[in-house]
């Protein structure tokens, strides 16, 4: 439930109708319960206040008019700004970042500010009354109305500052990583290394699928990318038929209509309307999100150092940038423990296997397009080395030393063939040789103890 609560807490945070509904809805009780207060209170402003204080039924509709036209016509600007920074965005980062833009919240508390000013006007507007039967002059109400326009004064100013500093290559990178760090600190925080683990070798479980007196594959009833997978109403499931359900796909999955994603085995006959609680456990949707999908945000910078890699583009730096990033997320995961494949109950019995990712697997899908795509230049490999150096300094498990010995070892051979210079493959020799070094030097402390 609270995976699915973050998923759609998440697609309102990226939508753009979200914080100007909320805007427009405040801006309607400012203006009748400010209306209200103009009717139950008389003021009559001395001194320099009745200066800037409307002093008659036309000023304040002229007031307002200007107001609310101004606020529109802003407005629209505004929209025009964004949708611009949206094409840019979309062109020299990819489409995949504009989600990121749409999650930007000064983006949409500006565009709400200005449509909930004009609806303010216009509501206030319809209480001014002049006639011979009626006199009603809403003082309070123009003179917030005033304020309002003063501060999206401001706001306009602040937000192409902010658009114009949002579009430059090495903010977008590092907005990304800041999404990525948060992401990986979500799924994986650290206070896990401190729960207790379950060990289950592949032998008992092989024994547990021989004793189950049923086995039945589910398959998906439509094609989509997995976005969140309910696990406490699949471990429920599998406490009903007292067996164990394994998942053969993990979030950011693209699955096809037919495709075996269940295998359930149980001792227990299955309830009439168990595959639609089943398949009920998972969300699927058309494009990949952040919620359970580790690899989201670093295929998403994995693509602005691709797209800078381009020969069109030939931006080396950016793309040294996403490097010295990944580098930064791939460090943090070196210091969690990533969590395993199996769930238990609270009675310590397995019932649920998942298909989770892997350090190699998160290596692999920040690196290996980078090393593919910036193979015959020489910057972008170099930068490479440095970061396996920097991430096995820093790793403390054997098996990950090993996942990024082997990312050495096939940037070092890229290098080997793509290099035209001696002096720029003797630089990568020499941080890759420093690397092995280590290495051997663990190996005989290892030996040694």
């Amino acid at each position: 439930m609270r995976a699915k609560l973050i998923y759609f807490w998440s697609n309102l945070q990226s939508s753009f109708w979200f914080v100007p509904l909320l805007l427009i809805v405040c801006a309607l009780l400012a203006a009748f319960g400010l209306v209200f207060l103009d009717d139950a209170v008389d003021i009559k402003p001395t001194g320099v206040f009745g200066y800037f204080m409307i002093g008659s039924a036309d000023s304040a509709r002229s007031v307002l008019s200007t107001v609310a036209g101004a606020m529109i016509g802003v407005a629209g600007t505004v929209f025009s700004i964004t949708l611009v920074a949206l094409t840019l965005a979309s062109s020299q980062f990819g489409p995949r970042l504009l989600q990121n833009f749409m999650h930007d919240k000064l983006n949409q508390v500006v565009l709400g500010s200005y449509i909930a000013t004009f609806t303010y006007c216009l509501v206030v507007l319809s209480t001014v009354k002049s006639s011979d039967s009626v006199q009603f002059l809403p003082t309070i109400s123009v003179g917030f109305a005033i304020i309002l326009a003063l501060v999206n004064i401001f706001l306009l100013v602040i937000f192409i500052h902010h658009i114009s500093i949002n579009i430059q290559a090495d903010q977008v990178v590092s907005n990304v990583n800041s999404g990525l760090n948060r992401n990986f600190k979500r799924l994986f925080p650290k206070e896990e290394d401190k729960e207790e683990v379950h060990e289950i070798t592949e032998s008992e479980i092989e024994q547990l699928k021989e004793k189950a007196l049923f086995k039945k594959v589910f398959k998906i009833d439509r094609s989509g990318y997995l976005q969140v997978v309910n696990r406490q109403r699949l471990i429920g499931l599998a406490q009903e038929i007292e067996g164990f359900i394994e998942l053969q796909s993990h979030a950011g999955h693209f699955l096809v209509e037919g495709q075996e994603v269940f295998v359930v085995y149980g001792d227990k006959e299955l309830e009439e309307g168990f595959e639609g609680r089943l398949l009920g456990a998972m969300l699927i949707g058309s494009k990949r999100n952040s919620t359970q999908d580790s690899e989201f945000a670093v295929r998403q910078m994995v693509e602005v150092a691709s797209r800078a890699l381009s020969p069109g583009v030939n931006d080396p730096y950016t793309a040294i940038t996403c490097i010295d990033k990944l580098t930064d997320s791939i460090c943090y995961l070196t210091s969690v423990n990533l969590p395993g494949p199996y769930r238990f109950d609270e009675e310590k019995k397995l019932r649920l296997i998942l298909n989770t990712m892997s350090f190699d697997g998160v290596v692999s899908v920040a690196f290996n397009q980078i090393r593919q795509f910036g193979q015959s230049s020489p910057a972008v490999l170099i930068r490479l080395m440095d970061a396996m150096v920097t991430i096995y300094t820093l790793s403390q498990r054997p098996e990950h030393k090993k996942v990024i010995l082997k990312h050495a070892k096939m940037i070092r051979q890229a290098g080997k063939e793509h290099f035209g210079e001696r002096n720029d493959f003797q630089d990568l020799e020499e941080r890759y040789q420093k690397l092995v070094k280590d290495a051997e030097s663990v190996k005989s402390a290892d030996k040694v103890s």
